[in-house]
């Protein structure tokens, strides 16, 4: 819940952090409805920078309490970037000033009244999220939708529709300095899909168990009337179903689902399954995706499709025709024969699946793995076999630097950072070529001198990682 109720009718709205995908989409939504908009952040990297400046949202660089007394806001929405010491935090206080969550902003100024589809999972939450919005979209459902990325069918990370339905990625991270719980208890689900749960965020979850603790709250949280989308393939997600209030419906690759993919053909151009919905044969569908966890995210929105009673003709339209997302599998550009793409993948799972994704989109291409531990989460020791297990996808593996190694040092201890050195030797024991190399700009170089034609750079990271694309890019035309 909010720690101030939002005032009736705020008219000038301040974000702190507004530089983040979510608060950057609740920028662009309020804009659109005629508020008067501010912000401040520090180091804000494309996508989010242009699409604010696109936008026509100034972004107040750092943090002050000038830029709240000259801006006068009737309310406030603190980002969960900004800590309980952040000076605009400090001043928000001190000022007497409303103040509340982005998730509960979301909701309580856009999302209530609407159909509340919130996608969950550790993994795949952006790709599904867009996907949907895209096929309820093309099925001429003129849905609303807030998403972690920007659908380039859309090229719009937010989109306030006329019709019922409000598709939302639903984040397990905290909400804010003020609200530790997770983000997608706020958007209070009418109907829930969950891709699946895994350990992650390490930062602010002890463990797998305290993950699994948010997600029973999210299920339990539902009314008998809602839906719940869930991936029993997962074994953490099935443990979830005896605490289910609304109607549990599953989907996988198990025969015993209620939606059930079958007779799977993974193409360069994407994938074709056919889809058996309660034990009968339904439907076939092909879409633009790859990767048989993209079959999973893709059978997720079919089955929410279905339970929503759209026909299989008005379902394929929008998965054969989803152009993909922005920093998810994105060609930035090829040189020499060579593909660069960027992605966000920054989880030894997510970055295993995406290897495996690429290998299937350029099958008998080299794949060079370049990677950026960006994240506090991402250098976690935890972590560690994972990556060793993960990059044995690639044919040759650049780790660039631990973004976050100095606050490991002294605050953590670097005894709680993965050992880079220890993946490097197993990767290389395993016929891997596996370096890393601190300075960006070495990278790239090192890429243009070395890459051959035909070859794929795949560059992983949950930041800008420096602008390094454009850089193994010029590298490569040089």
């Amino acid at each position: 819940m909010p720690h101030v109720a939002i005032p009736e009718n705020p008219r000038r709205i301040y974000l702190i952090g507004i530089g983040g995908t979510a608060m950057a989409s609740l920028a662009g939504m309020l804009k659109e409805r005629g508020y008067i908009v501010g912000g401040s952040d520090e180091k804000v990297y494309p996508p989010m920078s242009t699409y604010l400046e696109k936008n026509g949202i100034d972004v107040l660089e750092g943090y002050t309490r000038d830029h709240l007394e000259t801006f006068r806001p009737d309310l406030v929405v603190i980002g969960n970037v900004a800590a309980r010491t952040n000076p605009e935090a400090v001043a928000t206080l001190e000022m007497d000033l409303p103040y509340t969550s982005m998730p509960e902003a979301i909701y309580g100024l856009f999302l209530k009244g609407k159909h509340s589809i919130v996608v969950t999972g550790t993994h795949g939450k952006t790709t599904t999220t867009s996907l949907l919005a895209w096929m309820l979209e093309a099925a001429g459902e003129d849905p609303s939708f807030v998403v972690g990325g920007i659908p380039v069918n859309f090229q719009h990370n937010f989109k306030l529709g006329e019709g019922p339905h409000f598709v939302i990625e639903g984040d397990e991270y905290n909400t804010a300095f003020f609200d530790k719980g997770p983000k997608f208890l706020h958007y209070r689900a009418d109907s829930l899909l969950i891709n699946n749960i895994e350990f992650d965020h390490a930062d602010i979850y002890d463990g797998l168990e305290a993950i699994m603790k948010a997600f029973r709250m999210v299920v339990e949280q539902t009314e008998p009337e809602d839906r719940i989308i869930a991936n029993e393939d997962d074994e953490n997600v099935r443990q979830l179903r005896s605490g289910a209030r609304g109607e549990w419906i599953s989907y996988g690759l198990a025969a015993e689902r209620d939606y059930q993919a079958l007779e799977i053909e993974y193409e360069p151009a994407g994938t074709a399954f056919t889809v058996v919905r309660r034990g009968k044969q339904w439907a076939r569908f092909r879409t633009t995706l790859s990767g048989a966890h993209n079959v999973l995210n893709a059978l997720a929105n079919i089955a929410l499709c279905a339970e929503l009673g759209l026909e299989p003709e008005r379902i394929q339209k929008g998965l054969e025709s989803f152009e993909g997302i922005k920093r998810r599998m994105e060609v930035r550009g090829v040189e020499r024969g060579v593909t660069v793409i960027d992605d966000f993948a920054h989880h030894p799972t997510a970055i295993g699946t995406t290897l495996k994704g690429a290998s299937g989109r350029y099958p008998g291409r080299k794949i060079w793995a370049v990677f950026e531990p960006r994240s506090i989460s991402s250098a976690r020791k935890e972590f560690e076999e994972g990556y060793k297990k993960a990059f044995l996808e690639a044919g040759q593996v650049v780790i660039g630097p631990v973004y976050y190694r100095e606050r490991y040092a002294t605050r953590y201890g670097l005894d709680r950072m993965m050992s880079v050195e220890s993946i490097l030797q197993s990767l290389t024991s395993a016929g891997v070529p596996a370096t890393q190399i601190d300075d960006i700009d070495e990278i790239a170089a090192t890429i243009g001198r070395e890459a051959a034609e035909g070859d794929v750079v795949l560059v992983m990271s949950s930041g800008g990682f420096g602008g390094i694309h454009e850089k193994i890019l010029e590298s490569l035309r040089g």
